[in-house]
């Protein structure tokens, strides 16, 4: 049996699943040993149930390894490709401009709104002109 398993933190911005992966043996009621890529071999094994999910065969729901850019500390980073929207919005005694994102690696679905000030000063490439969408 194939297994995928999440990858980083859960979060909006985290691929949900990488690569399946054989399950190569059960460790106790809820975990189990993975047969890893030597790419992976920093990382345990052994992995608790939780963040592991049956390989359904869907293979749009699962990111290759090699695509997300794991570094030797076994982070990556989120880069963003694309602005989609921008707006600004009304809070009590300011206005903020935000942009929606669409960042490597995830869906259009999961694009998120940012600051637009926090967004132009970490990546001024993406405000080129005709970049932004009016």
């Amino acid at each position: 049996m194939k297994s995928v398993m999440r990858f980083g933190k859960k979060g909006k911005l985290s691929p949900r699943y990488i690569d399946p992966y054989r399950i190569s043996k059960k460790v106790g009621n809820v975990a189990y040993e993975l047969e890893l890529p030597q790419e992976l071999a920093a990382v345990h094994s052994i992995f608790h149930i939780s963040v592991l999910k049956k390989c359904m065969g869907d293979p749009s729901l699962i990111i290759p390894t090699k695509y997300i850019g794991i570094k030797n500390s076994l982070s990556y980073e989120e880069i963003p490709v694309k602005i989609l929207d921008c707006e600004v919005r009304k809070l009590r005694t300011k206005e903020v401009a935000s942009i929606k994102v669409l960042w490597r690696n995830q869906f259009v679905e999961e694009a998120t709104w940012v600051a637009e000030e926090d967004m132009k000063k970490r990546y001024p490439h993406l405000f080129e002109a005709g970049e932004v969408p009016d």
